[in-house]
């Protein structure tokens, strides 16, 4: 019989477990612009997205999608990562980054989207379908608001297939 030590029972664990704690990764802006041409303006080559939502997004990602989990398929999974958000941003900003006229627009900013489902052109008229946001929530529910999200949830599924245990 060998001997278990705690750092060997640790060590153990984690292989079993299929959890990968790894070093945070180092997507950048830079990075992002390049893989994600359309989130930059044509003209000026600036980001559609202002300097300090762009750095919470990329530290978001950086902290949650780990190079050592996603290995060649890291920078992939990072920049589908931050375009999610990037896009449910301008999402919600909905053409009025310099910001808002009155409380009823500010509110309006944080509307639920959805799919659409119906539009009509006279009065002006559009119905949205939030239920994959709402009733999935707990199986990558808001992942599917976006294209980006929704490859991404799917690539994630993939990494994480298989058992995970851990006591």
């Amino acid at each position: 019989m060998w001997p278990m030590d705690r750092a060997r029972v640790a060590s153990l664990r984690s292989l079993a477990s299929g959890i990968v704690d790894g070093v945070p990764g180092a997507y950048t802006e830079s990075m992002f612009l390049e893989d994600y041409p359309p989130f930059k303006n044509k003209d000026t080559g600036e980001n559609f997205i202002p300097s300090a939502m762009m750095q919470t997004f990329l530290r978001m990602c950086n902290d949650t999608v780990s190079p050592d989990r996603w290995g060649e398929m890291w920078r992939l999974a990072a920049g589908l990562f931050v375009a999610h958000f990037a896009t449910l941003y301008l999402k919600t900003i909905k053409g009025s980054p310099e910001g808002s006229s009155s409380i009823s627009q500010a509110a309006d900013s944080g509307t639920l989207l959805g799919i659409v489902t119906s539009a009509t052109l006279g009065d002006a008229s559009v119905s949205y379908d939030t239920s994959t946001a709402t009733q999935l929530t707990g199986m990558w529910g808001q992942w599917n608001l976006t294209a980006y999200g929704q490859q991404y949830a799917s690539l994630a599924k993939m990494m994480c297939m298989g058992g995970a245990w851990v006591p």
